[in-house]
């Protein structure tokens, strides 16, 4: 039998809709020389969600640059979030298949706190290779 959920919002921060370009790289090695790009959907302090057409993977670490300038709730993202190159970094944490061949993609923004953890900080490294 399916339950469906009719209380509040379950998600701890609220989004936002903001559909704008995307520009993205895969924090890995052989991929990190491609600037690939997609739309925003939505965006929170935490995460985004977006639609790219190009396939990811669940945890792949993404830089992604988009338009912040113009949302309120990027004061907040950037105190938390891990910035680089003018650049979120994010784990692919929700991938779905979208439309015209397109991937709907859960992005959550790495913290600060996170960029520490041993997994994290070897695969951001790439990015500062790549700048060498």
């Amino acid at each position: 039998m399916e339950s469906y959920y009719r209380g509040c919002e379950r998600r701890e921060f609220a989004r936002l809709p903001f559909s704008k370009p995307l520009a993205y790289k895969v924090c890995k090695k052989e991929t990190l020389s491609m600037l690939l790009e997609g739309y925003t959907v939505n965006v929170s302090t935490a995460g985004l969600l977006c639609t790219l057409k190009d396939k990811v993977n669940l945890e792949d670490i993404l830089w992604l640059s988009f338009d912040k300038s113009i949302l309120i709730i990027c004061s907040e993202m950037e105190k938390k979030s891990l910035i680089y190159q003018n650049g979120v970094i994010g784990k692919v944490v929700r991938i779905n298949q979208g439309e015209n061949e397109n991937y709907d993609v859960g992005v959550k923004f790495i913290t600060r706190v996170e960029k520490e953890a041993q997994a994290v900080n070897s695969r951001i490294s790439h990015l500062k290779d790549e700048e060498t």
